[in-house]
């Protein structure tokens, strides 16, 4: 018997068992998020890209931020709308590795970016002088590749590792594959001894990213304290930054926690929307925030609808 389960083709997921009875609303609720997501995403895009003023390193990497929120969005609402109209819910074995690496490179990549720009804002506020010459074209470009590429080799590293496990059920009470829940269904705990340090290793780089943000915004604090030109660029360009790192940290904190030290006392819909809660807030918050604060976005977008209606 283990043998034959052992090699799982298929994997059930079964978060959507206890809301069959709204499927209809559900559907129709998480397709307007999709398409909400994807156009304010896209309209902040298409504003950097259009607009050359723009072509400055915060805005750059912005535009960065909204493309890997449509990179991880996508990865998980197209499979759930389809669930949603299905009977039965299911999704392969290689779909479901790669649906998980697409949903932890995002999340990992979304923590890079957010890095890189509070970065950013350290150079521009505290060594304005040497500004241009460190956020060069090409150091920009460089960080935008690994803010991709190494999340994406990090996780990939996990998910190679969980491939190589014996698997003994096939059943994931999630709604979507997440590859700690994956590496649970090993058939010998022994096995996942590698993939448990690969992933505190993981997790540590990352909360090294969090300390890196923090010291970041320590020295960018202490230099806007004493100086009004500096505390008005803070509130303008930095406020934005930190709002999104608090909804990134805060969603990602609740999913973390869930995962690894869920507690049955929870509902199990709370505890489902509690895992994707990182793949809705920050998708839509993120766009409005920056559209709403950052002076060149809002007037571009405003100007551009006042044009149209006239």
């Amino acid at each position: 018997m283990m043998h034959n389960v052992s090699h799982v083709k298929l994997f059930f997921l079964s978060g959507l068992s206890e809301t069959m009875n709204y499927r209809v609303a559900l559907f129709s609720l998480t397709l307007l998020c999709y398409c909400f997501i994807v156009l304010v995403n896209v309209a902040l895009i298409v504003t950097i890209i259009l607009d050359k003023t723009m072509h400055e390193p915060m805005y750059i990497l912005l535009c960065t931020f909204c493309m890997n929120g449509l990179y991880g969005t996508t990865g998980f609402y197209p499979k759930i709308l389809w669930d949603l109209l299905s009977p039965v819910h299911v999704i392969s074995y290689s779909g479901c590795l790669v649906q998980a690496l697409v949903m932890y490179s995002f999340a990992c990549s979304d923590l890079y970016i957010l890095a890189v720009m509070a970065y950013d804002r350290y150079v521009a506020i505290c060594r304005p002088l040497v500004y241009h010459s460190i956020m060069s074209k090409s150091r920009l470009l460089l960080l935008v590749c690994f803010s991709w590429l190494t999340p994406f080799c990090i996780i990939g590293t996990n998910i190679i590792l969980t491939s190589r496990l014996k698997l003994c059920s096939p059943y994931i009470d999630r709604l979507f594959c997440v590859n700690w829940v994956i590496v649970k269904l090993a058939c010998f705990p022994a096995d996942t001894f590698v993939n448990n340090i690969v992933a505190y290793i993981t997790i540590i780089i990352y909360v090294l990213h969090g300390f890196f943000i923090f010291w970041s915004y320590v020295y960018v604090i202490k230099t806007c304290v004493n100086s009004l030109e500096n505390r008005a660029k803070f509130m303008q360009t930095c406020v934005p930054h930190l709002a999104s790192l608090l909804v990134f940290l805060v969603t990602i904190l609740f999913d973390v926690m869930n995962m690894r030290f869920g507690s049955n006392n929870l509902p199990q819909t709370l505890q489902h929307f509690m895992a994707i809660e990182f793949l809705i807030i920050p998708p839509v918050v993120n766009p409005l925030i920056y559209g709403f604060k950052l002076t060149k976005i809002r007037n571009r977008i405003l100007g551009g609808i006042t044009f149209k209606i006239k």
